[in-house]
């Protein structure tokens, strides 16, 4: 069934196809005078999380310019599939972005094979050398959890807070070191339980798991970087009387039970910001941060329900982000 869908999506694209993994769908009209872009998304795009964040980004593209970008988008792409993938998007594109860390090391060793082609990967290593033809994308996630931790150490009732994520990568690493610096950094005195690591964003049961543990050791604040896991933390914080930061996708506070704010990551944003760098000849093979302090809007953080107290130390907190006052790591 992979090995089918992978040879539909680059058959789709006039290639052939003889790996497995992934779908392929094809938007926004084609000729030659159209800026050809081609998107990985390795997940989702309905994963309540990072993939569908950067998917609504696309379809923000396919509305609004259409008529100048011609969008390729490839999704689900099993590990072992990337490299195909990504040659054959790159085939037929004059910009290839791919989305998550895990895609890293396979993307530089395509990219230096289409010097003609520009590169993008959003949500790689902060710390990563670009290429000639390779940006690398920051959401620097780090801020998120630096705000959702200092948000937790705020309205804990019982003092001890905890953070949940997916794969244990570099950046989502960070973003539990943030959270933890965060707290501590708004009450001293609060305790950060130890970060758990599910090896998975999408697992619900694990997250459930993770969340069930934390909540045992009297943890009644979570902070997260779980895509569709997020489902699994808040059943158990709503079987503990706690609550939990959502994010990246912003929803309407009271819409969802459990969730006592959000941090907004808006992935998709960074993937209009590569077709209009392209467009407007700005672009440049360099890591491009999107955290508070870039002033772009692509991180924020949304509180529910929060007492004016805390919205002003909320208020403190983002600022001295974004003025270079706190220091992260």
């Amino acid at each position: 069934m992979r090995k089918t869908a992978l040879a539909a999506a680059l058959l789709a694209l006039g290639l052939t196809a003889t790996a497995c993994g992934g779908s392929e769908e094809t938007g926004g009209g084609s000729g030659d005078e159209k800026l050809k872009v081609g998107v990985m998304f390795p997940g989702s795009l309905s994963d309540d999380g990072f993939m569908q964040s950067g998917y609504e980004g696309y379809q923000r593209i396919e509305k609004a310019q259409g008529g100048e970008v011609a969008l390729t988008k490839v999704e689900q792409v099993a590990q072992a599939d990337y490299q195909q993938v990504l040659t054959r998007l790159a085939t037929g594109s004059d910009l290839v972005v791919s989305f998550g860390g895990q895609t890293d090391s396979v993307l530089r060793q395509v990219a230096p094979t289409f010097p003609d082609v520009k590169f993008v990967e959003i949500g790689g290593p902060s710390d990563a050398e670009p290429l000639a033809n390779l940006a690398y994308y920051d959401p620097v996630q780090a801020d998120g959890g630096y705000l959702a931790g200092a948000y937790a150490a705020l309205i804990t009732k019982k003092g001890k807070v905890g953070f949940v994520g997916g794969l244990e990568l570099p950046a989502i690493v960070k973003t539990a070191e943030a959270f933890e610096q965060g707290a501590e950094q708004v009450d001293p005195k609060v305790e950060v339980v130890k970060a758990q690591y599910v090896g998975d964003f999408n697992d619900v049961a694990k997250a459930q798991q993770a969340g069930q543990a934390a909540v045992g050791t009297g943890a009644d604040v979570f902070g997260q970087q779980l895509n569709l896991g997020k489902q699994g933390l808040v059943q158990a914080a709503l079987g503990g009387d706690a609550v939990i930061v959502g994010g990246p996708l912003v929803k309407e506070c009271g819409t969802e039970k459990g969730y006592a704010g959000y941090v907004k990551s808006d992935t998709g944003f960074e993937l209009e910001y590569a077709v209009k760098a392209v467009l407007d000849g700005s672009f440049k093979a360099e890591q491009v941060p999107f955290g508070v302090a870039s002033g772009t809007g692509a991180t924020d953080f949304v509180l529910c329900d929060a007492s004016p107290e805390v919205t002003a130390k909320m208020d403190e907190v983002k600022q001295a982000l974004a003025d270079g006052t706190v220091k992260l790591g």
